[in-house]
């Protein structure tokens, strides 16, 4: 994923860039919204992140330039505001933005958000089938099931176990998940997360022991899907049999 980070703060760029270089991301900068427009189409970002209103032009001009061009409108764009103003907010939804983030937050709560989106981004996929094992939710039934069991699991149970299947091996925080899979709502506690995934883990440990692991604890981060030890004990079952 390449992010365009336009900000006229150098220190503000430095240190979420250097967070985002950390957390995996190719990551590129413009301090005003002329050369951001110039290094869109020149280096096609994924994401920008993109501040309201700087020195030199606005973010809101760079923003009705990127979403009224063929080739530029899908670019996913988050706005960083010093103000919280309703009619701003508005505005910016209206334009096409994707995530609108106000002061105060620190530059982690700006990583988080920008990691969501950028999931959500690559969950973009076809309606394929995925498959751990014998683990295998097909989306256009609507089905999961283990080996011939069908799990029965609710429409909200079957998307976040699809949203782990596709993410393997990545932890993600409660407020993540709820963003991703639920879509964040002001009524939702984070602890739903928790009651969902103990009745996940249940079922699959009701149908096979040996897969009641995949959904694992992080601790003092979340939860992440490891089919690791799956594979281990699938192993081990092929050299005793062999």
């Amino acid at each position: 994923m390449r992010i365009l980070l336009v900000d006229d703060d150098p220190s503000g760029t430095k240190i979420l860039g250097d967070l985002l270089r950390s957390a995996g991301f190719e990551c590129i900068e413009a301090d005003n919204i002329y050369e951001a427009y110039r290094l869109i189409k020149v280096k096609a970002p994924n994401l920008v992140v993109l501040k309201e209103l700087q020195h030199i032009g606005s973010g809101y001009e760079l923003l009705e330039a990127v979403k009224k061009r063929e080739d530029t409108k899908s670019i996913k764009v988050i706005m960083l505001s010093e103000t919280k103003c309703d009619a701003n907010i508005i505005r910016a939804f209206e334009m096409g933005v994707t995530d609108y983030l106000t002061e105060p937050f620190s530059p982690e709560e700006a990583l988080a958000r920008i990691r969501a989106r950028t999931v959500s981004m690559e969950g973009e996929k076809d309606d394929s089938e995925c498959r751990v094992g014998e683990l295998v939710l097909n989306p256009k039934s609507r089905r999961a099931e283990l080996g011939s069991i069908d799990l029965g699991l609710t429409p909200t149970e079957f998307r976040l176990l699809r949203f782990f299947m596709e993410h393997p091996e990545r932890a993600f925080s409660r407020s993540e998940i709820l963003t991703l899979v639920w879509g964040r709502s002001s009524h939702i506690r984070d602890r739903i997360v928790d009651v969902h995934i103990r009745h996940l883990r249940k079922q699959l440990q009701d149908s096979n022991p040996a897969y009641s692991n995949l959904i694992q604890t992080v601790r003092g981060k979340g939860y992440r899907f490891s089919p690791r030890d799956l594979r281990a004990v699938e192993f081990g079952s092929d050299k005793k049999d062999a």
